[in-house]
This record gives structure tokens, C-alpha cells and sequence, in this order.
């Protein structure tokens, strides 16, 4: 009890900790590699026809429709209650695995699953209002570190459960509503933040009217109404307990306002956020339909299925890309978005890969490669956009960038996928991702041999102070 007792009053290491062990636990879906399989097999019986053309699609759909308003009512109910809603629908999720029976059941699995991914921005932001900003760094090292152990960990079990014991679909989805069990129960144990990034009471109506020459705060217009500070006590104490005035509100539309322009108000933030909407649309349809892919080379039913070990292999591969962005010394600034479109073009050869080959193993190798591409770049957009921006600003960025790229997949989604559209066979949608990705890596590479010329021509003539120097030096 001691020990409970000294992390609760260490300030940032109790909340880092309970956050951390929720996150290990809601991403060791040890089921969720076998999703495909398990929907097409005996234990559901949905065509495979169903499950492309049908059911995906109504997640990203319901995705698109719930994570503006999850984004906005995140930080007006501080976080904890968003991820306590996560928690309970992913015991939802595999409830319905387990016991939902036929196709409307699964239907809505797809809707329910879309609450449990549009409550994600609350995981990676309620640490922000809770910690001091010195330890943001680790915090989030920490955690971005207990999803992937997590992630590997159930991917590494429900492979070697499949492969060693034989395990059927039906005990993965049981093991996995066990684990996200007890992750529910860990986001009791998080503390209530006091404050929220854009709803901040009281402190916010301030802040605003500091801006204003010649206003006074409102602290000071309550002072000078009867020299006593118990109206703004009462201001800060209605804040506390969540209830927020007509001007508390007013006063958040303009910080989002002022945040959404410092957000974009370079071209560079707006090209690197550009690439991230864009490519994070792609690699969310490749993530969604790679296994549906895998089933059409070597159908689950017929062959041994190494889905878990792939996606393991992924996320260690994928980590260790992310990581070595730290050690790589490039003026990114110069040659990122070269690099963006150099690795892009990688990532589309390995989609067109998927699409055409008939062996699994290449299949899974193209995936492995694709996936850790996406990983190395997303991890240096993140880094260009988060180091120029304050943390409000990030997460407005983060919010925007990801509603983009989601609008971007459902047009996708409705055109290509979609039973009511063209609801194409999938290797002509992959075919089709391939080619968006390429589209990419094409506009990128051309934009970033732009910028590396204009850097490299200034360079040539101009001096650090800014004198004009001869080309011939060089």
C-alpha cells in the first residue's frame, strides 16, 4: 500500500504507469490477427464477398461519423470518461465475437468497433493534461511502448496458440474479451484531470481577455466588484466539477481557431501534414484488407495461417525503423519530403507485390516491408509537426490530419470497395492501392527535388549572415 500510495503522489509516474498497463492490456488482442479467418469460417459463415464489399466498409463509415464529435466532446469531459468508454466497448467488441450470432450481430460489431478506434485520440492526449509538460517526452515514450509490447505480445500468443496447440478462432476471441477485461478495469484507476487542453474554464476566459489591451482579467473585474475573490473561486470551482458557461465555450472556439492557424501556417507543416492524411488513408485500407488478401493467395481453411507471426514481425520491424529516426542525421527540413517520397514509392511496390504475387510468404514479406515504411515516415511527421508546434496545437493537428485522411478512406471505401459502387474483387483493390500510393511517392519526390534545389541553390549564394558568395567555392 505504501508503494500504491508513493506513485499516487509522484505527480507524473501513477498516471503514466495506470495508462501504460491499459494500454499494454486494450492492444493484447491476442484474436485480432484471425479476425478474417474466423468471420468467413464455420463459427460465422460470412462470405468472403460479404465481408469485403459489406461489412468492413460500415466500420470506416461509422469511424468518419463518430470521430469529429469524440475528438471535440474528448476534451470537454477530460479524457478519463472517453477512455473508460473505449475500454467498455472493446469488452463489447469481443462479446459479440464470442456470442453474436449471424450477420447482423457482426454488423454491428463494425459500429461498435468504430467507437472503440475513434476514442483512440483520448489514450494519446489525456497524459498531456495530466503530467508536467518536462516529462512529456517519456510519457510518451512509455506509452507508445506498452501499445506495441501489447500489440506484439497478443500477436506473438494467438500465433503460437493456432500453430502449437491447435487453439480454435472461438478460445482466441475468448482469451482476448479475458485481457481487454481487465484493461476496462485498470481505466477506473486513472485519475480525473483537471484540466482540459481547449475547455479550460475560468483559466481560458482569462487568458483570452489578457490578449486584449485595456481589459481587465476576470479575476480582477471580480476584485474590483466587491474586493473579495470568492466569485472566482466559485468560477474555478464550477470548472472543476465540469460545468462550463456560455463564455467558457465561446472562449474554446477561438483557442481551436488560433491553434488551427498556428497548426497551418507554414507551407512545410502543411506538406508534411498533407503526406500523413494521405498515406495514413492508404494504409488503413491496406491494414484493413491484408487478411482477406492472404485468404485469397492461401485460404485459411485449406493451409496453415501465420497471420500473428506476421503481424509480430511487423510491429518489431516497424518499432525498430521508428526508432532509428533518432540517430539518423538529416536536415529533414531539406530532404524529408524527398524521403517521403522515396519511401513511399517502396511502399507502392510493395502493395502492387501483395496484388500480384501468388505466394503467401512473398505476400507476407511485401507486407512486412510496406508496413515498416509507413511506420519510419509517420514517425518523422510526427517529429517535424509535434517539434514546431505547442502540445494544444498538436492535438488539434493530430485531430484534423486524421479526420482527413478517414474522409479520404471512405471515399475510397464507397467507391472501390463498396457493394453499391464498383465493390471490387481484392486484388483489383490492392491493384488500386498500389497505384494511390505511387501517386504519393510521384508528387512527393517532385516536391521534395524542389525543395532540396531551392535549399542547395541558396546555399550556393548566400553566406549564414546573408552575403551573396561565389559558386565556385563549392
Amino acid at each position: 500500500m505504501n508503494v500504491w500510495a508513493k506513485l499516487k503522489s509522484s505527480g507524473w509516474v501513477y498516471p503514466t504507469t495506470v495508462l501504460s498497463l491499459y494500454g499494454l492490456f486494450a492492444n493484447c488482442r491476442v484474436a485480432e490477427p484471425f479476425l478474417t479467418p474466423y468471420l468467413i469460417g464455420p463459427h460465422k459463415n460470412i462470405s468472403e464477398n460479404v465481408v469485403t464489399n459489406y461489412l468492413f466498409p460500415i466500420w470506416t463509415y461509422s469511424y468518419l461519423v463518430f470521430l469529429l464529435p469524440v475528438f471535440l466532446l474528448t476534451d470537454f469531459l477530460r479524457y478519463k470518461p472517453l477512455i473508460v468508454v473505449q475500454g467498455l466497448f472493446l469488452v463489447t467488441n469481443y462479446v459479440l465475437l464470442c456470442f453474436g450470432p449471424g450477420l447482423p450481430a457482426m454488423t454491428l460489431l463494425q459500429v461498435n468497433y468504430a467507437v472503440v478506434t475513434s476514442t483512440e485520440v483520448a489514450y494519446f492526449s489525456y497524459i498531456y493534461s495530466i503530467i508536467p509538460a518536462e516529462n512529456y517526452q517519456k510519457a510518451t515514450g512509455y506509452l507508445r511502448s506498452a501499445m506495441l509490447v501489447g500489440y506484439t505480445f497478443g500477436a506473438s500468443l494467438g500465433q503460437m496458440l493456432v500453430s502449437l496447440a491447435g487453439l480454435d478462432y472461438f478460445y482466441l476471441n475468448a482469451i482476448t474479451l479475458g485481457i481487454v477485461s481487465v484493461a476496462f478495469l485498470i481505466s477506473f484507476l486513472l485519475p480525473m484531470p483537471k484540466r482540459s487542453m481547449f475547455f479550460k474554464g475560468e483559466k481560458a476566459v482569462s487568458s483570452q481577455r489578457e490578449e486584449k489591451p485595456g481589459d481587465n482579467t476576470l479575476d480582477q473585474q471580480v476584485m474590483d466588484k466587491d474586493g473579495t475573490g470568492s466569485e472566482a473561486e466559485k468560477i474555478e470551482r464550477d470548472d472543476s466539477n465540469g460545468c462550463y458557461s456560455r463564455q467558457n465555450v465561446i472562449s474554446a472556439s477561438h483557442l481551436l481557431w488560433k491553434s488551427f492557424r498556428e497548426s497551418y501556417s507554414s507551407k512545410s507543416l502543411i506538406y508534411w501534414s498533407l503526406w500523413w492524411a494521405l498515406a495514413t488513408a492508404g494504409y488503413v485500407q491496406v491494414f484493413n484488407y491484408i487478411q482477406l488478401m492472404w485468404d485469397h493467395i492461401e485460404p485459411s481453411a485449406t493451409a496453415s495461417i501465420y497471420n500473428g507471426g506476421v503481424e509480430a514481425a511487423c510491429s518489431v520491424v516497424g518499432a525498430a525503423a521508428a526508432f532509428s529516426v533518432g540517430f539518423i542525421k538529416v536536415t529533414w527540413t531539406v530532404w524529408g519530403e524527398l524521403a517521403l517520397g522515396l519511401f513511399s514509392g517502396v511502399g507502392a511496390g510493395a502493395v502492387f507485390l501483395m496484388a500480384f504475387t501468388s505466394s503467401i510468404w512473398v505476400c507476407y514479406a511485401a507486407y512486412v516491408v510496406f508496413k515498416s515504411c509507413y511506420m519510419f515516415l509517420i514517425t518523422i511527421t510526427t517529429f517535424q509537426i509535434a517539434s514546431n508546434l505547442s502540445m494544444e496545437c498538436y492535438a488539434l493537428t493530430f485531430g484534423i490530419n486524421s479526420f482527413v485522411a478517414l474522409s479520404l478512406q471512405t471515399i475510397i471505401t464507397a467507391i472501390v470497395v463498396d457493394e453499391a459502387a464498383l465493390g471490387l474483387d481484392i486484388v483489383t483493390q490492392f491493384t488500386i492501392y498500389g497505384s494511390y500510393y505511387a501517386a504519393i511517392s510521384l508528387l512527393f519526390l517532385l516536391r521534395g527535388a524542389y525543395t532540396a534545389c531551392v535549399s542547395r541553390h541558396s546555399a550556393r549564394h548566400m553566406e549564414p549572415d546573408g552575403a551573396v558568395i561565389s559558386s565556385e567555392r563549392f
